[in-house]
């Protein structure tokens, strides 16, 4: 059965939150793809919309778009999710995830794109006025 850790950024507020989700709410993931839309009951926010931005396997390979399927893949990378070049045109070789969300998927990173009638905070049982 599948397991996730959910990172649930907040455009909005600026702010993130994070779940594990598993059983019946993991499988609203399993199959989807990087830009596709769930609902938010998966991670608690009912009457919330997210779409899948990111996320990484056990090892921390990161999930790319430009990877079909949920396999592992060794690219040339130039930077973008997986390598961040520290001089002008270097490269480096290296193991990604593929786009789609599989069992072997260990961290997703969504964000809020509609938001539902309550606030984050009043779903997630944060006090506002706390400091």
């Amino acid at each position: 059965m599948a397991t996730f850790d959910v990172v649930v950024a907040d455009p909005e507020a600026g702010e993130s939150h994070q779940f594990e989700v598993d059983g019946q709410d993991a499988n609203r993931f399993l199959g989807r793809e990087l830009g596709d839309e769930v609902d938010g009951d998966a991670v608690g926010l009912t009457g919330y919309t997210v779409e899948l931005t990111g996320g990484s396997d056990a090892a921390g390979r990161p999930m790319r778009p430009d990877v079909r399927g949920s396999g592992l893949a060794d690219l040339l990378l130039g930077g973008g999710p997986g390598f961040n070049p520290s001089r002008d045109g270097e490269r480096k070789r290296v193991s990604v995830r593929g786009r789609e969300v599989s069992e072997e998927t260990a961290q997703l990173n969504v964000k809020i794109t509609e938001y539902g009638e309550e606030s984050v905070a009043s779903l997630l049982g944060e006090d506002e006025d706390a400091e």
